[in-house]
């Protein structure tokens, strides 16, 4: 049976070609949901223009989202993305979306995408395709498996000196904690309040986080843990549940409450409220390797940079062989 393959360049194209196969209740990933795309066309617009692509077979559909300019391609995505895959029903709808990339015309040279998790089949569908791929570690993600599990169960396989710190901080902070399950204005100024309070660089957009709270918390995947001391917030955290894994997007402590280990304090709270209450299966830590995580989590898994290029044309194939050479020379200074 044939494929049959559509290019957009607007989000409304898309979202009348989807006819809701786009949205919350078909996709259980934030990242894979049009209102995610919707957000970042509105709040981080990125330079280029986008690039939809649409796949069909056998009745499966697959969707890939990419950022054009000139030949070159990347990710719709931003700094707040935590995966930025194809949206696939299907492998064979989803091995068409790059031989289509490698048919358009004008040529693409070269696609970046990112962040991709280490099993994903993408780059392999682009290998298949044709594409010279390559593919390297970016960044973790820290994670825990917690099917089953409540929060003693789970603080019990935690080390003695985080229990034992989060158990002598707390009685020594005296901290009230309140976890919103729905956007709150005031606790949404809580939260900014503590972030500009602590070591952490400007947020890049608080505009989309913000929108990104008030979407969730109207559909009650939102839990936005914000800790006070004598009145003053001192430590906040967003997190987002749904399909009964939590993912940590945000986390920050005011910088002169640091001695009290405010954050250490919130986050037992938040881990108690998602294993006792939501009940969750996953909690993920979202990107970075930072090295606080492993105290909390089980595992890090790789996240992965692919860098694809077209060797139909001359910018593909020199792209190719810089990004061999560099490859080459990694593998030798590894060794």
């Amino acid at each position: 049976m044939p494929v049959e393959v559509e290019l957009f360049d607007d989000l409304d194209a898309v979202e009348h070609d989807a006819a809701g196969a786009l949205g919350r209740a078909a996709r259980a990933s934030l990242f894979e949901r049009l209102a995610w795309f919707r957000l970042i066309e509105r709040h981080t617009p990125a330079e280029g223009r986008l690039l939809a692509l649409r796949a069909q077979a056998m009745g499966a559909k697959a969707w890939m989202f990419l950022v054009l300019n000139g030949n070159q391609a990347r990710s719709y995505a931003n700094w707040y993305s935590l995966r930025a895959s194809a949206v696939a029903d299907s492998g064979e709808a989803m091995n068409a979306l790059p031989a289509a990339l490698r048919r358009r015309k004008p040529a693409l040279a070269r696609v970046e995408l990112y962040p991709l998790e280490a099993a994903d089949p993408l780059p392999a569908a682009f290998r298949a395709a044709g594409w010279l791929t390559f593919t390297r570690p970016a960044s973790v993600s820290w994670q825990i498996d917690t099917e089953g599990m409540d929060f003693a169960a789970y603080w019990a396989t935690r080390s003695s000196r985080l229990r034992n710190t989060a158990k002598r901080k707390a009685k020594a902070a005296a901290l009230d904690i309140a976890i919103h399950r729905h956007f709150d204005a005031a606790a949404w100024a809580d939260y900014e309040h503590v972030y500009q309070a602590s070591w952490k660089p400007a947020e890049g957009s608080p505009a989309f986080l913000r929108a990104l709270a008030e979407q969730e918390g109207e559909a009650g995947t939102l839990r936005l843990g914000i800790a006070k001391r004598d009145g003053e917030p001192i430590a906040a955290q967003l997190w987002l549940v749904e399909d009964r894994v939590a993912t940590i997007h945000k986390l920050a402590y005011a910088a002169t409450a640091r001695e009290l280990s405010p954050g250490t304090v919130l986050s037992v709270e938040m881990f108690r409220h998602a294993l006792d209450v939501d009940q969750v299966r996953r909690i993920d830590f979202g990107t970075g390797d930072d090295g606080y995580k492993a105290d909390w989590m089980e595992r890090s898994e790789p996240l992965m940079t692919m860098r694809a290029f077209n060797p139909s044309t001359l910018a593909g194939l020199a792209g190719a062989a810089r990004a061999g050479a560099s490859a080459l020379v990694r593998r030798l200074r590894s060794h």
